[in-house]
């Protein structure tokens, strides 16, 4: 992908907002691509961290009433759901809310484009993340024919205005891209054809899709062109290597957000009372079979 030699202008450095808590960047420190695959155990240890960052953020954003919107979009097989399970995994489902629409209703496809995905913003003290968004109409939707130039070069004029909207409400805002090579998404999707956990995941319109890779190349560029502003840029996440690219995203996702911790009280374990005279009834519950399980 070409780099942009556009600047985004009043970009501020955010680091100079970030309270202890938050995990510092340091660009030296991140692996080159192709250094080798990161260990499971030195995944799940970097990853526990970030879950207990992730957790003062959820705090943090119900003390403040933050209200956070988390834009995922690539590809298919670029690592979008293992992105968002990993930054959900230990976060209340009430707070982080994640948003992946089905296909529109007859009533929907004749409503004003932006109105099915408006219900869904965050109110104060949620944080939502999108599994795709709005730029449907940018990619899968003029890409496969479901909508027409017209329309999609229509959306990609008014979604900075529409994105602005959003930023000036107090909403922030932070869009990502997942970029996978074509080797890895042939390995992906190849890979998804005889495991019985992910045949759900490869529909016909995926297959479809895989064919039309510079279709997809073409779309992403001019939605890049048309919508990575200052106030939403758009952040390129390489994500061939799953583990690192889950790590970044957390990473990064916390780094562009100035929580801080919120003061608790310290967690004590009530006396529990006493049974005064109660007995387990003697009652045919039916059980659940304990099976036996292989120790390793």
């Amino acid at each position: 992908m070409k780099k942009s030699d556009k600047k985004s202008e009043g970009k501020s450095d955010r680091k100079s907002d970030l309270s202890p808590a938050q995990p510092a960047i340091d660009e030296a420190q991140e692996p080159a691509p192709g250094s080798g695959k990161l260990k499971n155990k030195a995944y799940e240890r970097e990853l526990a961290r970030l879950h207990v960052e992730l957790v003062k953020l959820q705090e943090w954003a119900v003390h403040t009433g933050a209200k956070i919107c988390v834009v995922f979009e690539g590809r298919d097989g670029a690592g979008k759901g293992g992105v968002i399970k990993a930054m959900t995994e230990r976060v209340s489902p009430r707070v982080f809310r994640v948003v992946a629409l089905p296909a529109p209703t007859e009533r929907e496809k004749s409503q004003m484009y932006i109105q099915r995905y408006v219900p869904h913003l965050p109110a104060a003290g949620e944080i939502v993340i999108f599994d795709r968004s709005w730029y449907n109409r940018a990619g899968v939707e003029r890409v496969m024919g479901f909508c027409t130039e017209d329309q999609s070069k229509r959306f990609l004029d008014t979604v900075p205005g529409m994105e602005k909207s959003i930023v000036e409400s107090g909403i922030i805002l932070l869009k990502y891209w997942l970029e996978v090579s074509e080797e890895e998404q042939t390995r992906r999707l190849a890979a998804r054809i005889n495991d019985g956990r992910k045949i759900w995941k490869l529909s016909p319109m995926d297959l479809k899709s895989y064919s039309r890779w510079y279709d997809y190349s073409r779309a992403r560029d001019d939605m890049f062109l048309a919508s990575d502003t200052s106030w939403a840029p758009w952040y390129v996440l390489t994500s061939d290597d799953k583990k690192r690219a889950r790590l970044n995203a957390i990473t990064h996702l916390l780094h562009h957000i100035p929580y801080k911790v919120v003061p608790r009280e310290k967690v004590e374990l009530p006396k529990r009372q006493k049974p005064h005279g109660y007995k387990d009834p003697d009652y045919a519950y039916r059980r659940v079979p304990e099976l036996t399980w292989p120790s390793e």
